[in-house]
């Protein structure tokens, strides 16, 4: 565990699937240099969970994996996911189960156009596009309940149910409104409620709730697919932007 003066720190390593073996191996030189330039030390433990792993043993990871990382102060995680394993096992079978022991429910994803590299969008330039995605990352439309029957037949039924509470939303939210309170006090929700007549309404009121609770910050709502859009065409207008599980994994890839 970390040590008393908070300089020394034991890193889970695991880097995966693909590109992800590109990624850490680059970005733990990044954190050496870091280290040497701040007085830090980080340990470092490497694990091999991975589809190939999967393909050898037929788990992504061991059955104490979870427990071997709660011994440590951080994951580093590189890629999951890889053609020949489906792409639910390899992410029910690492990725979702890590999020999900930690209670890692804050998917923060920022998205800027950097002095340099050119924008695949004409209108998207440096300075002026700069925005957060804050993604929830528990609960929402990636859930476990639900199932399927009659498989192999003309009633073949499948049922996914999403999970939306009251503690889930909340949280993220106000992660969502504090983190514009810090930068340019602009929070933009991403529903669709007027299509998803349950979990979304919920969530649009508890939205109205935390802005109460926040009012020096600006807020509105736009239904995801309009959300999209405007990603493309005012891609310099957001500051923060929230949302569910499955609109905020769909979108950080638009502004990708």
């Amino acid at each position: 565990m970390s040590g008393n003066d908070g300089t020394r720190h034991r890193i889970a390593l695991i880097p995966g699937d693909g590109i992800g073996r590109e990624v850490v191996p680059a970005a733990r030189r990044v954190l050496d240099a870091v280290c040497e330039r701040h007085g830090l030390t980080l340990t470092y433990t490497e694990y091999d969970w991975s589809c190939e792993r999967y393909e050898r043993e037929g788990a992504m990871m061991p059955d104490d994996a979870l427990d071997r990382l709660a011994e440590h102060d951080a994951i580093l995680l590189g890629a999951v996911g890889y053609p020949g394993v489906p792409d639910h096992v390899s992410l029910w079978g690492l990725l979702i189960p890590i999020r999900r022991r930690f209670q890692q429910y804050v998917n923060l994803r920022p998205i800027k156009v950097f002095e340099g590299l050119d924008s695949p969008l004409r209108t998207a330039r440096p300075g002026e596009v700069d925005f957060v995605v804050v993604r929830e990352n528990v609960e929402g439309e990636y859930s476990e309940i639900g199932g399927r029957i009659y498989q192999g037949t003309p009633q073949e039924t499948a049922v996914q149910e999403s999970v939306f509470t009251r503690a889930g939303v909340t949280r993220i939210l106000d992660y969502a409104f504090d983190l514009a309170g810090r930068r340019r006090g602009y929070v933009t929700s991403a529903t669709k409620s007027n299509g998803i007549v349950h979990t979304m309404p919920f969530w649009d009121e508890l939205v109205r709730e935390r802005a109460a609770a926040h009012p020096d910050i600006t807020w509105d709502q736009e239904h995801i697919d309009a959300l999209a859009a405007k990603f493309v065409l005012q891609p310099g207008r957001f500051d923060v932007v929230v949302g569910s599980n499955l609109f905020g994994d769909i979108i950080t890839d638009i502004g990708a």
